[in-house]
């Protein structure tokens, strides 16, 4: 068994519900180093700061070397397994996907999110039938390699408004049956809602959380076994930049910048 292999395993054996994954999601080395050292067991990465962080706006409009470099980087610089968020695949059809999973697993990393969401101004939400194939070629593609990959479909229909607990359900099983090993639903943090999909949802289910949202003990109570802080840690950082740019630019001054990280601590992680 490859380390790989070890800890593709690792990550599965993670999503316990009512035990549930946290995942603070990184979009470059060092902020997987900083998160990793505050004792994640997984790192997963962040499709929308990971294209900011590369001068890209987030919705398929990095291209597939771009993103698999960075997960490169990001597997490189942690022990820990790492979860890519891949956006749709990074391909107009089933086999482009399947190459952007050949080449994310051959950057090292061991699990994927795949979403649903279009963006190409035709719709909302790609087909069920359409979606079912690129998660096949998913499956496929990683059970080719040996990696035990964890497929993590993720579902958008809330975070689009165009389904309800019933379309939701309807595509997670469908996904499922496809290959899926996990189903995420952002944009639902209501209780009643989550039960509802825990209860419903034969897989772990994985919620988006950021301000706002039930802390991790109320989402393990309710069955979640996986919770993600998505881009929301990225933006967080950047509006410190923005913070400090407008307070330096405005009144030349540098609140903004207290309570940084030290620079020793910050070199001391990156091994300098």
């Amino acid at each position: 068994m490859t380390d790989q292999h070890r800890r593709a395993e690792l990550l599965r054996s993670l999503h316990v519900p009512g035990r549930p994954l946290v995942l603070v999601n990184v979009w470059d080395a060092a902020s997987a180093r900083i998160v990793a050292a505050a004792g994640a067991p997984a790192i997963a990465t962040t499709s929308a700061g990971v294209a900011w962080s590369l001068g890209a706006p987030d919705g398929d409009r990095l291209g597939r070397d771009a993103a698999v470099d960075l997960v490169g980087r990001v597997v490189a610089a942690v022990p820990s397994p790492v979860t890519a968020d891949i956006e749709s695949g990074y391909g107009d059809t089933p086999d482009e996907v399947a190459r952007t999973v050949r080449a994310v697993i051959g950057a090292g990393a061991v699990g994927v999110n795949v979403e649903d969401a279009r963006h190409d101004g035709a719709g909302p939400l790609r087909e069920v039938e359409d979606q079912c194939a690129r998660l096949a070629a998913v499956r496929a593609a990683a059970d080719e390699t040996g990696v035990p990959l964890f497929v993590n479909a993720r579902v958008d229909t809330f975070l689009r408004g165009v389904g309800g607990v019933e379309e939701t359900v309807a595509r997670a099983r469908a996904y499922l049956s496809a290959g899926a090993d996990g189903v995420f639903v952002p944009g639902v943090v209501a209780p009643d809602v989550i039960a509802a999909l825990v209860e419903a949802v034969p897989a772990p289910l994985n919620v988006l959380v950021g301000p706002g949202a039930p802390p991790v003990a109320e989402l393990a109570g309710l069955g979640v076994a996986r919770v993600s802080l998505g881009s929301s840690v990225a933006e967080a950082a950047y509006a410190v930049a923005r913070r400090a740019a407008d307070e330096a630019y405005a009144t030349g001054t540098y609140a903004a910048l207290a309570d940084a990280v030290e620079y020793g601590v910050l070199n001391d992680l990156m091994g300098g």
